[in-house]
């Protein structure tokens, strides 16, 4: 979720907590529209990071250094200049803003002590840090903002800082159950009356706290009675009461491995998902955000391959289509076979240049019209209708063959589209690439000196809470090697039903499985699977001895014949990961 209005209230006092009081020892510009300041304070150092960044504006106490240009931006050396041995006063937030003002205490040219105000803005495309002067008037800021730009509030050197849009709603450490009520009023779902009304609330929050109030924020306002409405009222007292009195609990909910939301207060409409708190908000945003890029560096560099995957996918699927569109029209064959062998039978009756000829059907005992062409005689009919049923006979052949490896195409490309979710780091996306390569789907890179590159990517490593090794398969190449290299007879494998996903080997060790080690390693094939988002999964177990790979079958499919079924959610919090 983006920063609202309650991750900067716990994150400010996170930062009023530990920063208060200490001394500014270093300022540096990584970025164009980032700041980092190391800051001493009781015999500690602290290292801030401020980002404008318009696609991921943040502010947390980060452990990590990062290099700076030879050349310091001119918002650089001013801060150096007026605040770079400064004490930080406070740290605080305006109502419940995106904002977070640090009052900072200085000497100017003469000695004197002066104070200044850095305003770091948290708000999309439009963040912003902002030096001023304790009046408010602009001394410079890390963008600047002019008149053409915004229309509503120009951020420029000598212009008064204001926050914009404050007048459009209520502030929700002050509101009264009579303004609450009157939000209710806008005729939107519960949820967006809230978070459209309420400053610094944003919709994952409001949906929470209906959710608490056992309302659904996407009901319209209208539905709402008098103790509905009373209720949810408490229930925002009650968050509101935490916010005060800086009662928060980071945390970070998960959907499998991939981070869902974040927040401050405990998200109660995820309960039954896995959960992770954290001490300080600034570990929570520097693990959330480190686990989504890594996420979105994956997307981002699978892009050109699932481009790939997705047109060849198409194009098979619309090849079947057509392929099954004319096995259909071979279904006349019959027909004809029909005709030729009852015009060989009956032709002696058939008239000249006769159109169509009567016949008696001995294969359904009832009578049927034959149609002929007049200018052929019967014999030569029954020609044309043999020479029609042995072409459609062969096309059926044919396309029979035709439509199982359009199948099988589209199976393995859908296995790979699977593969392209599960990919963790670029040594799957190599093992994908290579196998793409391997088919025909794209052309090969090599090294210098035509070598292959080399790939080291492995299965997953779970142990089950019984104590016993399961591999997961990310890739068809991984799938191949667990089930046939790594799995030795009586191991026992696992795969979703019906549907593309991970091959998931249990080494039992000789020893039987207990049912809990079973239910763990289906919701690992449930979860590594194409079905992953739905409720409920069917899986396949069976023992390793029982599997076979088909006669020149792609890598990673198999075939048995003895098997048994479970349905299983596809949860996996609970399992514990290896690698």
């Amino acid at each position: 979720m983006a920063f609202d209005g309650i991750t900067i209230a716990g994150i400010t006092a996170e930062l009023d907590s530990a920063l208060s009081g200490g001394r500014i020892n270093k300022i540096a510009q990584p970025e164009a529209d980032e700041l980092l300041i190391t800051i001493k304070n009781n015999k500690s150092q602290y290292r801030l990071l401020l980002s404008a960044s318009a696609s991921l504006p943040l502010i947390y106490l980060t452990s990590e250094n990062k290099p700076s240009p030879l050349t310091a931006p001119n918002f650089c050396m001013l801060l150096r200049k007026h605040i770079g041995s400064g004490r930080i006063l406070s740290v605080r937030q305006p109502g419940l803003e995106r904002v977070v003002e640090f009052e900072i205490e200085h000497l100017n040219e003469l000695g004197d002590v002066c104070r200044k105000r850095l305003i770091v803005e948290i708000m999309g495309k439009h963040s912003n840090i902002i030096f001023c002067t304790p009046e408010g008037t602009i001394l410079d800021s890390i963008k600047h903002v002019s008149a053409h730009m915004s229309s509503v509030r120009e951020v420029l050197p000598g212009r008064q800082y204001f926050i914009p849009q404050t007048q459009d709603k209520l502030d929700p450490l002050t509101v009264t159950q009579e303004e609450f009520e009157q939000c209710l009023q806008k005729p939107l779902p519960l949820a967006k009356a809230l978070y459209t009304s309420l400053t610094g609330f944003s919709p994952v929050m409001a949906e929470e706290l209906c959710f608490r109030a056992s309302l659904d924020g996407g009901e319209s306002t209208a539905s709402l009675d008098g103790p509905s409405k009373l209720h949810l009222y408490r229930m925002f007292t009650l968050l509101m009461d935490d916010v005060r009195e800086k009662n928060f609990h980071p945390n970070i909910v998960y959907d499998g491995a991939v981070p869902r939301e974040f927040a401050v207060v405990p998200l109660l409409r995820w309960a039954e998902q896995r959960s992770v708190s954290f001490e300080s908000v600034s570990r929570l945003l520097e693990q959330y955000y480190a686990e989504k890029n890594k996420v979105t560096r994956i997307r981002q560099k699978s892009a050109e391959l699932r481009r790939v995957v997705q047109t060849a996918l198409e194009r098979n699927v619309k090849k079947l289509a057509l392929q099954t569109k004319q096995m259909k029209d071979t279904e006349k064959k019959e027909k004809y076979r029909i005709y030729g062998e009852l015009l060989n039978t009956y032709g002696y009756q058939c008239e000249p240049e006769a159109k169509s000829m009567e016949a008696l059907n001995y294969y359904t005992n009832e009578m049927i019209t034959i149609p002929l062409d007049p200018m052929l005689t019967a014999n030569e009919n029954a020609k044309k209708y043999f020479d029609r049923y042995g072409k459609l006979k062969r096309t059926a052949s044919a396309l029979s063959d035709l439509m199982q490896e359009t199948q099988s195409d589209i199976e393995h490309l859908e296995s790979i589209s699977t593969a392209l979710d599960l990919a963790q780091g670029e040594d799957d996306l190599a093992q994908i690439r290579e196998e793409l390569a391997e088919y025909g789907y794209i052309k090969r890179r090599f090294l210098k000196g035509g070598k292959k590159p080399k790939i080291s990517s492995h299965p997953l490593h779970y142990v089950s809470s019984d104590g016993f090794d399961i591999y997961v398969g990310k890739n068809n190449f991984q799938n191949e090697e667990i089930s046939f290299k790594l799995a030795s007879g009586n191991d026992w494998w696992f795969h979703a039903k019906g549907q593309p996903g991970s091959h998931v080997i249990v080494k039992s060790g000789g020893q039987e499985l207990p049912d809990r080690t079973f239910e763990e390693a289906g919701r690992l094939a449930g979860y590594y699977s194409k079905g992953r988002q739905a409720p409920k999964v069917e899986i396949d177990y069976t023992q390793k001895k029982n599997l076979r790979k088909p006669t020149g079958g792609k890598p990673g499919f198999v075939v048995y014949y003895t098997n048994y079924s479970l349905l299983i959610e596809p949860d996996i919090s609970n399992i514990k990961q290896i690698s």
